[in-house]
């Protein structure tokens, strides 16, 4: 089964809102990356940008079901991870998003600071997405202290 890092967050929004949110990297600079070379789309590999980190990361989108599912693998050649982003309409006005990420090294000497440090990562991106979304907050990305 392997090592995973789930993270679950309500968010007041229709389903299609929360979708757009992440697929179109217009709407995802206002609470995540800076920047994104394309839209989210099965089988294409996009770059993200962080401006205010200095730093980028390609990810393979490995699946797309609109409204309900968005898998992609990101990381280094030997240390890709798998995310899944599962979105679940509860009502016309609220919907569940949950992230799984999985392929951690269980050898590895640094586990449980990198997990604890993704599951950190995740929580914040949902919660600026919540803030985003919710109330239009702009505000919120790039905020962590390294």
């Amino acid at each position: 089964m392997g090592i995973e890092v789930n993270t679950k967050l309500k968010i007041a929004k229709p389903v299609n809102e929360v979708f757009e949110a992440i697929v179109d990297p217009e709407k995802m600079a206002n609470y995540w990356f800076s920047s994104g070379s394309a839209r989210l789309e099965q089988d294409k590999t996009i770059t993200l940008r962080y401006e205010e980190y200095d730093a980028q990361v390609e990810l393979t989108v490995l699946e797309i079901q609109e409204d309900k599912k968005i898998a992609f693998k990101w990381g280094a050649p030997g240390d890709e991870h798998v995310v899944t982003i599962t979105l679940s309409e509860v009502d016309d006005t609220t919907t569940i998003i949950e992230v799984n990420e999985k392929g951690w090294n269980e050898n590895d000497d640094e586990l449980i600071s990198n997990l604890l440090g993704n599951k950190e990562g995740w929580v914040y991106m949902l919660t600026c997405l919540k803030g985003y979304l919710e109330n239009g907050s702009t505000n919120l990305r790039a905020a962590i202290v390294f």
